[in-house]
């Protein structure tokens, strides 16, 4: 029994693919770059829905790889925690978490440490509907109704407008419907939109070809025969 291959891309290849996208490439235009099938393409993009996940970036309040790196030399020298806080300029209870979340002082390994909260930064921030459980209900009554996305938010704002915590707005609305991860809304909803697409498009994607709204083969009306100029036939009647 033959096994299809699994299809692999590099950061930078899915980074040119998500450009492509966000410039209105079809699926099939951006698979011929990388001469893959434009399934292995569908395949990255809609598994969020078509919406380019944001870059992750570390926060300038973590800690660096070059400040575990000096947790791990000053411990293995023996200086106490408050005394590697003052070097790096942080607070003793910093030191204190970051060696016990990560094997005490008898386990701590830098590159370890660092990765691990890495992944632990990838939790991500449950969006405002899936928190929001009334205000989902609300939404989801009104995509049911057929009700646009941005209807739905400026409703929201105009009946509530003292109460935030009931303001959503229509990139939220479309984006807990592409991403199901996020668990807000439910995919059945997709059906309720005006254009129902398993993954949101780029707004500078279009469906016209080079040829579109021309009659293909035309004959200009200036090369007509001589022989309808005496209108004998009632095809060339005016």
């Amino acid at each position: 029994m033959a096994y299809r291959t699994r299809t692999y891309y590099t950061d930078s290849q899915k980074a040119l693919m998500w450009e492509r996208w966000r410039q209105g490439w079809t699926l099939h235009q951006i698979a011929q770059l990388f001469n893959r099938p434009h399934t292995s393409v569908q395949g990255i993009l809609s598994r969020t829905g078509g919406i380019r996940p944001p870059e992750r970036t570390r926060s300038s309040m973590a800690l660096t790889l070059v400040e575990r790196e000096e947790i791990s030399r000053a411990m293995a020298s023996g200086f106490s925690i408050r005394s590697i806080a003052l070097i790096l300029g942080r607070a003793p209870s910093t030191i204190s978490r970051e060696i016990k979340r990560n094997g005490g002082p008898g386990c701590y390994r830098a590159t370890q440490a660092d990765q691990a909260a890495w992944d632990r930064a990838r939790r991500p921030k449950r969006c405002r509907l899936a928190e929001n459980r009334e205000l989902a209900r609300i939404v989801t009554e009104k995509l049911r109704l057929q009700w646009s996305p941005e209807q739905i938010g400026g409703w929201l704002k105009h009946t509530y407008p003292c109460d935030e915590t009931s303001h959503v707005s229509h990139e939220t609305i479309y984006r807990s419907l592409f991403i199901q991860a996020r668990g807000a809304l439910k995919k059945e909803l997709l059906q309720h939109l005006r254009r129902t697409r398993g993954m949101r498009r780029s707004r500078h994607h279009t469906q016209k070809t080079d040829d579109h709204g021309r009659i293909v083969d035309a004959v200009s009306i200036s090369e007509r025969p001589a022989t309808v100029e005496d209108r004998a036939v009632p095809g060339h009647w005016e």
